[in-house]
């Protein structure tokens, strides 16, 4: 009876909140009731925006976002899923330390505490992600610390899902990022102005024409 309703807490646990949500009192996840944005006060706790890169690509599509529910069982997202292919990089957005690098309800994840983020700390969670960092590793902005699974994601086609948390407070992990990082398209070409243009060469042809021209004008 007990691990009937051990499961059946899980699969509620994953419908209430999607995949940061599958543990209970441990790392990566936590309790299904846990406050969406607001601390126990009901207060918005701030985000320090320490990232400094995407957790994959350069500037990823947010194929779902952060959506804190109306109550604390009500239905919700808690983190963003940006497009990437399986096999693809995964990197922390800010220096921390590996706090967990294993499998939750057979699903690959990876959490970094961020330094410098107050105490308790902000936590990120990367999921489904291979391990490539062991726990109590030290990591800096950029580093890679897995690549994406082909399998567990839960998004229509291959994602990675991004969460933040402070304790038991679910917060959006795009607030970590800068605005520079935020609104950073493509990289393009732009046109040089401003640039003097050299002297265009005269066409050899050209040239050996004047020079006939004039051998004849001196030898008339």
């Amino acid at each position: 009876m007990s691990a009937l309703l051990s499961a059946l807490a899980v699969a509620a646990a994953l419908v209430l909140g999607g995949p940061a949500a599958t543990a209970r009192g441990g790392e990566p996840g936590g309790d299904s009731g846990s406050n969406w944005g607001r601390d126990s006060a009901g207060v918005s706790p701030p985000v320090p925006a320490v990232g400094r890169v995407w957790p994959v690509g350069s500037r990823p599509s947010v194929v779902r976002g952060w959506e804190p529910p109306a109550t604390a069982y009500g239905r919700g997202h808690r983190g963003v899923d940006l497009t990437a292919a399986p096999g693809t990089p995964v990197r922390t957005v800010a220096p921390g330390r590996v706090s967990f690098a294993g499998r939750v309800a057979g699903r690959g994840v990876v959490s970094v505490e961020l330094t410098g983020t107050g105490d308790p700390p902000l936590r990120t969670t990367y999921e489904p992600v291979r391990a490539t960092v062991e726990k109590g590793a030290v990591v800096a902005a950029g580093e890679t610390v897995g690549v994406l699974e082909p399998v567990g994601s839960h998004c229509p086609a291959s994602c990675l899902h991004w969460g933040l948390r402070r304790a038991d407070t679910y917060l959006d992990p795009l607030s970590l990022l800068p605005p520079w990082l935020l609104s950073r398209g493509p990289s393009r070409l732009l046109p040089v102005t401003g640039v003097p243009q050299p002297k265009a060469k005269p066409d050899a042809a050209v040239a050996v024409a004047v020079a006939e021209t004039l051998a004849l004008s001196a030898g008339g």
